[in-house]
Order: C-alpha cells, then sequence, then structure tokens
C-alpha cells in the first residue's frame, strides 16, 4: 500500500482539479437553463455545510478554542463568502474558458500577497512570473472587453473572476497558519458554516421562491456536481494529494483545471477559443509556473545555512 501511495496522489490531484475544470461549464451551463449565480452560491454553501458536518460525524473529533473559532470567521469571509460569490456570479456573466483560464492566477496573487505581508523575498523569477501572469490577465480581459458574445467572454464577469483570486490569496496568506492546524473536515465544516449563516440571510427569499418543479433534470444535475464534486469531493481529494505530494509537484496540476474546462466548453458549444485567449492561457501559465517554481524564504534560508556550515 506504501508503495502505492504517490500514485493514489497523483490520481487524486489530477481528479481534484479535472472536477474544477467540469464545474465551469456545467456551472455555467446550469445558469443559463434555471438558476442564477447567487442560487448556485447558496447551494454550495450550504450544501458544503451539510456535507462536511455529517463526514466529521465519522472521523476523529478535533477541539477547536473559541479564538480559532473567532479565526474561521474571517478565514470563511475571504476563503468562501467573497470568493464563491465573486467567482460564480463572475462566471454566469463571462464565458467559462475566460473563468477557467482567471483561475489559474491565484498562486500570481498568494506571492504577491505572501511579499507585502509576510516580507516573502522577491526574486527575480518571481518578479518575471508576475509581470508575464499579468500580461496575460490583460490579453484575456482586453479579449473580452472587445467581445460581442458572452461566449468569448465578459469583463465584468472575467474582473469578478479576478476578485475571486485575490480573495482566496488573502485567505491562504493571512490564515495558512490557522488551516495547518486542523484536518480539510475540520476547518471546512466550520467555514461552510460560517459562509451559510453569512449569505442565507441575503439570498434566502430569492432561493425559497424558485419554481423548482420548472428546473429541468439536466440543471439539477449540473448543481449536483458542483456541490458534491466540484466542493466535498474535490477538497477531500486535494488533502490527499497534498499529504503525499511536493507543494511544486501539486502547482503542476493548477494547469489540468483550464485544460479540462476549455476542452468541453468549446466542444459543447457553450464557449469558443480565439487565438488570444490561447495566448493568454499560455502567459498565464508560464507566469505561474515562474512564481511557484521560484525559492520561498524558507529555501533561501536552508541555502545560508548549508553555506555556514560548509564554510
Amino acid at each position: 500500500m506504501t508503495n502505492n501511495r504517490p500514485l493514489i496522489a497523483h490520481l487524486c490531484m489530477f481528479l481534484a482539479c479535472a472536477f474544477w475544470g467540469l464545474m465551469a461549464p456545467l456551472g455555467k451551463d446550469a445558469m443559463t437553463h434555471g438558476f442564477t449565480g447567487i442560487d448556485v452560491v447558496t447551494f454550495r454553501v450550504t450544501g458544503g455545510a451539510v456535507l462536511f458536518w455529517l463526514t466529521s460525524l465519522f472521523v476523529k473529533k478535533e477541539h477547536v478554542p473559541k479564538r480559532d473559532l473567532l479565526m474561521l470567521i474571517g478565514a470563511a469571509l475571504l476563503g468562501l463568502v467573497f470568493n464563491q460569490c465573486c467567482y460564480t456570479i463572475g462566471l454566469s456573466i463571462t464565458s467559462p474558458v475566460n473563468a477557467s483560464i482567471v483561475t489559474t492566477s491565484m498562486p500570481i496573487f498568494a506571492m504577491l500577497l505572501a511579499a507585502l505581508i509576510l516580507k516573502e523575498p522577491i526574486t527575480g523569477k518571481k518578479a518575471g512570473g508576475v509581470a508575464i501572469g499579468c500580461a496575460g490577465a490583460i490579453i484575456l480581459i482586453a479579449t473580452s472587453a472587445a467581445a460581442t458574445s458572452s461566449k468569448v467572454g465578459d469583463i465584468r464577469g472575467d474582473l469578478l473572476c479576478l476578485g475571486a483570486q485575490l480573495s482566496f490569496a488573502f485567505y491562504l496568506t493571512i490564515f495558512r497558519d490557522l488551516i495547518r492546524r486542523y484536518s480539510v473536515i475540520t476547518i471546512n465544516k466550520w467555514m461552510f458554516t460560517y459562509a451559510s449563516v453569512f449569505i442565507l440571510p441575503f439570498t434566502f427569499g430569492r432561493v425559497s421562491s424558485i419554481d423548482y418543479s420548472a428546473i429541468p433534470v439536466s440543471t439539477w444535475l449540473e448543481t449536483g456536481f458542483v456541490v458534491f464534486f466540484g466542493t466535498y469531493v474535490s477538497y477531500i481529494l486535494m488533502m490527499v494529494g497534498q499529504q503525499t505530494l511536493r507543494p511544486t509537484v501539486v502547482s503542476i496540476y493548477n494547469y489540468v483545471q483550464p485544460l479540462v474546462s476549455v476542452t468541453v466548453s468549446v466542444l459543447t458549444g457553450i464557449g469558443v477559443f480565439k487565438p488570444s485567449q490561447g495566448l493568454a492561457v499560455i502567459l498565464v501559465c508560464l507566469g505561474v509556473w515562474l512564481v511557484t517554481h521560484s525559492k520561498s524564504r524558507r529555501d533561501m534560508d536552508k541555502e545560508m545555512k548549508k553555506l555556514r556550515v560548509k564554510n
């Protein structure tokens, strides 16, 4: 079993990112055939809370002090409320192709925030990665600004999806020590619960007035996929993969998401893929690769210690 751990970890990472890649076109289709972005956000957050709480009944319980419970409120706001609202509403406006391309930019925001907040060193490779990634984002947004069809993209949706990545990067930077303290089940059952408390007062009236009998079966299945596989299962698969694989290896799977999303979107006719979007995805992915493969403060400290030992 031990020999199979790397293989299982790689499979988990691939499936998690493939599910997230499928989530964009399937979620977009659901939001054009019965549900709105607000509806899907509500289903995803409340569904996630129920699923993670049910799972917590069958795993080892972890005690979370009151101080950490209060900190998880802030984590829920940045990691779920702002992130999910911006991404899902943005996806409902722009194309799933653009939404998935923008999603890959999160490590760039995380690096910038780590430099500003955590004083992580900015190397030449990191700076080059940010510049190249930003160039890709600008090309993508410019393509959307000139578009006459939502299948190509919409600048409002693109900016909302960018805002979602910035929010999630803030969450990872500010609360990284907190989320490392507990299992993914414990963290998410509380975060999704808090997110539901924040979101439901604003969306319950809208969700309760939906004529559910008029919603097509295909829309229900797509929404179910977003909630179960795109949220609950993917988070657990990601956790399993991260326990075995190095962060640099995990980051490579980031590119599976746009590949799956673009392929499915184009084949189903939900979105189109123009040459300018192809250039944008190459630049964004190259920028992310440079950022994630550059040295962190920990790596530099290790090298300095080795040099001191040698001298």
